[in-house]
């Protein structure tokens, strides 16, 4: 199978990518994501705490203000088991509810009302993708 990001697409879990697949990926994805003005990220992870790694390594790698847990949701403590994070960079918040029966892996929608033919969704991704 290719590694090219249409590849991805449709996949229910991101593949296990090795180091120059990641940086081949990396090169494919940067200029896309330079053409939108602002992000919605979708975690499909196993926990709380490692969906919420997966963000923190995104913000770090894209330079994005650090996102804050919604107020409105759920204490992270509070849940147990698979989770789905929704992260959006326009409200600067994110949320996490337990979801059972998803993959694992990260989304990454690119939004820009000025240029619609620049948005997208990309991925699913390694959840360690933007990791160190």
């Amino acid at each position: 199978m290719s590694q090219g990001l249409a590849s991805l697409r449709g996949l229910r879990t991101a593949p296990s990518l090795d180091p120059a697949a990641c940086s081949a990926l990396r090169l494919e994805l940067e200029p896309l994501l330079a053409r939108c003005d602002w992000f919605t990220a979708g975690v499909m992870a196993a926990s709380a705490a490692s969906a919420v790694t997966c963000l923190r390594q995104v913000e770090t790698a894209l330079a994005w203000s650090h996102l804050e847990l919604d107020p409105a949701g759920v204490s992270l403590d509070s849940i147990e088991g698979p989770v789905f994070l929704k992260a959006n960079q326009n409200s600067g918040r994110f949320q996490v509810r337990a979801e059972t029966g998803l993959g694992e892996g990260l989304l990454i929608s690119g939004h820009c009302s000025a240029d619609t033919a620049a948005e997208d969704t990309w991925g699913p991704l390694p959840l360690d993708f933007f990791g160190p």
